[in-house]
This record gives structure tokens, sequence and C-alpha cells, in this order.
């Protein structure tokens, strides 16, 4: 919501339809989505497959958020969400799949 300005009912929306995935922290449990996964307007449209085909195979909200953070030196950027950014999204979820399955 910070970052977009988008209303909360939005928000939760992208979360419930796995456009984003956050996990709780602090001491509310508020549900925190980094802020890599967003663009100007909303969740960065590559992320949302790549979601989908990691939690198919079983990774916990966590473990995927580990995942698309993780160095990884022969992507686009050094990571997965890195590379998802800058447009290579077949090689990350080529990658997601080798993982998840």
């Amino acid at each position: 919501m910070e970052r977009t300005g988008a209303s909360l009912g939005e928000v939760k929306r992208w979360l419930q339809e796995r456009e984003l995935v956050g996990l709780r922290r602090g001491p509310n449990r508020a549900v925190m989505v980094p802020a890599d996964f967003l663009g100007e307007d909303g969740p960065l449209s590559s992320l949302r497959g790549t979601v989908t085909v990691l939690a198919d195979g079983g990774l916990s909200d966590e473990e995927i958020i580990a995942w698309l953070h993780e160095p990884d030196d022969t992507l686009a950027g050094g990571s997965a969400i890195a590379s998802l950014r800058a447009g290579s999204k077949t090689e990350v979820r080529r990658r997601a799949q080798e993982v998840a399955f």
C-alpha cells in the first residue's frame, strides 16, 4: 500500500490471487511484501507465473521469497527477481520448474 498507493482491498486481492507473496513480520504481524516485487502501479507482471510454478512445486511463501532473492551470477542482475525485473521471464521460469519439480 505504501509503495503503490493501492487500497487495502486491492493489495489483499493481489495476495489472494498470488500476484504477490509476502510474509508476516514485526510486532503487529503485518504482511510485508519485498519492494522489488512491485512496479510503479502494482505487482510485476512476470512475478505471478513464477510464484505459481514454485508454489505448485510445494515451496512455501518463505521459500519462494528466498529463492527469488538467492544470489545467482548466471542470471541477469544476479538473482531471479533481478532477472525478472530485467525482462528475462523465460529463463527464470525454466529454472523455477527445475527447482519445483
